[in-house]
């Protein structure tokens, strides 16, 4: 726990008072208050060494003249995932505190199932290296499950080599809810381990209820951002824990969730993205755009503010923040109107960090070193690629429209001599492979996805929720194996191959998730990567390329995924044949 300093405590009881000025006095503007839900007109907000001081009349070494602006405590997202953005944590600081988040609870689940704690620990140092406060959750799941390689292993031992560091809140979304309801022992090891060090636990439970539900909370599960119904929403509430509202790149559960938010219940609530693309960022904001849905939905502007703010604040035990009162931290957000939420100052810590819309310091990057050279790919050719099939009768992975959920389909195939899959353009079914690449096991898991619509090429890219292996995706096996070693030689990211040469390229050197670039750089970039698969590879137009292959190999979510062990069943949970029964 950090010491406080009594000088400067006597320093801010001082400027309270008035015997001393202030650093900054923030004059004219209407002022927030979450916990009445009303404004303060007609008071200055004075602000010394990064904390108010007081509301009232003040003097100060600079007055900053907020012109009838509304004075609101700074945004706090409550669950993101950073490397969802495939930005760093200095560039997401970035691109979201022009919109006035001064806060994120990041749970760095994907890198740290690529690097284990180093992962950790160099998440934790690129945030020091960014005016966004950035607190973290400590990943609870990896690997998310024992049907494929991940990057670490992390145990209730090993967390507990940094579960105390300050920059740590808690353990993070606790994806297994059946090993929880269950009791499993390794899992109760991690609950234990969490609170014994006076950790909070994050939830993620979808379509969990009854006993089940209650068995989940009782192991101290603190809230969840996995609802999609009223109902889900309203449960967790009733059993007492958090309920997070999401509006992300890839999830939008935010305008079906606030039919459960009322004025008796709303404290109960808070905001979350999970994950936000740079295009998302820049073209509607962050928790700007999760206020403004809130208000189009019938909110109150005020209450709203609260969720963003004071709720999360409380819910991870931030007592120094999510309020404008004397000796809270200094975040707080100018903004225009109580309907775009539009920032035109943000100050952290009593800095200001944004101004209209721009970030107001160079982006610094901590050393990256430790998490590039991840790809220890072994004995991969396209001969791994061969089905031999004995039957044409197969297994398909079948892609649904609008979401992450395949089927488990069945389809006739032509066979070669040696009983491997022939493309046939009229099918619209392909070899899909999951390429081991940390421990260099030589696996390779090989199946058939149907409804991708690739027409020409191959596609390859390491962002593989959980684990992150290569994915890789083709009309011929060639084509494949191109797009693998090509993938490999970049140390990650997105190839796109057509007729033996790479068309597009995206490459993700931090950890084969992230780029040391700018988010207009991933924007424009991805941009031109959907704009080939479509054109170039003739993708479907109605399917996201790249994202939509992210989740092939994720074995929790139904119904039929490839992982580098094989194909797996997960309504049998069990891996399974590529030729039917």
């Amino acid at each position: 726990m950090k010491s406080f300093d009594k000088d400067k405590l006597k320093r801010i009881i001082d400027a309270a008072a008035g015997r001393i000025p202030a650093d900054i006095v923030i004059k004219n503007s209407r002022i927030i208050d979450v916990y009445n839900c009303s404004i303060i007109d007609n008071k200055d907000i004075a602000i010394i060494d990064g904390v108010i001081a007081g509301i009232g009349e003040y003097d100060g070494k600079e007055v900053v003249d907020a012109n009838g602006a509304y004075a609101s405590p700074g945004f706090i997202d409550g669950h993101i995932h950073i490397e969802s953005s495939y930005v760093t944590p200095e560039e997401m600081g970035r691109l979201v505190t022009p919109h006035g988040t001064t806060t994120i609870i990041a749970d760095p689940h994907e890198i740290v199932n690529v690097a284990g704690l180093d992962g950790m620990k160099y998440m934790i140092d690129a945030a020091e290296h960014t005016k966004l406060d950035i607190k973290y959750m400590l990943p609870s799941c990896v690997p998310a499950t024992p049907f494929e390689h991940s990057g670490a292993v992390i145990n209730a031992d090993d967390m507990k080599k940094i579960i105390d560091n300050e920059h740590i809140l808690g353990l993070g979304e606790f994806m297994n809810f059946v090993g929880v309801a269950a009791g499993d022992d390794m899992v109760l090891d991690k609950l234990v381990t969490a609170k014994n060090a006076g950790k909070l636990i994050d939830g993620h439970s979808p379509g969990l209820s009854g006993k089940d539900l209650n068995a989940y909370i009782a192991a101290g599960i603190h809230d969840d951002h996995e609802c999609e119904t009223v109902e889900d929403a309203l449960n967790r509430v009733a059993g007492g824990m958090y309920v997070m509202l999401r509006e992300g790149s890839a999830c939008h559960n935010l305008r079906t969730l606030l039919k459960a938010v009322t004025n008796d219940n709303d404290r109960r609530f808070i905001l979350c993205s999970d994950d936000r693309q740079p295009k998302t960022i820049l073209e509607l904001g962050h928790l700007d755009n999760h206020l403004s849905i809130c208000v189009e939905e019938g909110i109150d502007a005020l209450h709203a503010i609260r969720m963003a703010s004071l709720n999360a604040a409380e819910c991870f035990g931030l007592n120094d923040r999510g309020a404008i009162a004397p000796g809270l931290r200094a975040d707080i957000v100018l903004i225009k109107d109580l309907k775009s939420f539009e920032a035109t100052q943000v100050y952290i810590g009593g800095e200001k960090v944004a101004e209209d819309g721009k970030y107001l310091f160079d982006v610094e990057r901590t050393d990256m070193s430790s998490m590039t050279g991840s790809f220890k790919v072994k004995n991969f050719s396209a001969d791994r690629l061969k089905l031999n099939l004995s039957s044409n009768k197969v297994k398909v992975i079948d892609i649904m429209p609008g979401g992450v959920v395949t089927g488990s389909g069945m389809a006739e195939i032509t066979l070669d001599d040696n009983g491997d899959f022939v493309y046939d353009s009229g099918q619209d079914i392909v070899k899909i492979a999951v390429v081991e690449r940390h421990h260099g096991t030589g696996d390779v898991g090989v199946g058939l996805l149907r409804g991708y619509g690739i027409k020409h090429g191959a596609i390859a890219v390491s962002i593989a929720h959980d684990s992150h292996n290569i994915i890789t995706v083709g009309t011929n096996d060639s084509d494949i194996e191109l797009a693998v070693n090509e993938l490999i030689r970049q140390q990650g990211g997105i190839i796109l191959v057509r007729d033996g040469r790479v068309i597009d390229s995206m490459p993700f050197i931090v950890g084969g998730i992230m780029t040391d670039k700018s988010g207009e750089w991933v924007n424009e970039h991805l941009s031109h990567i959907h704009e080939s698969a479509f054109s170039e590879l003739g993708i479907s137009g109605d399917v996201e390329p790249v994202m939509t292959l992210c989740f092939m190999s994720l074995p929790v979510i139904p119904s039929l995924k490839l992982t580098d062990m094989g194909l797996f069943d997960v309504d049998k949970f069990e891996f399974t044949s590529v030729e039917a029964d």
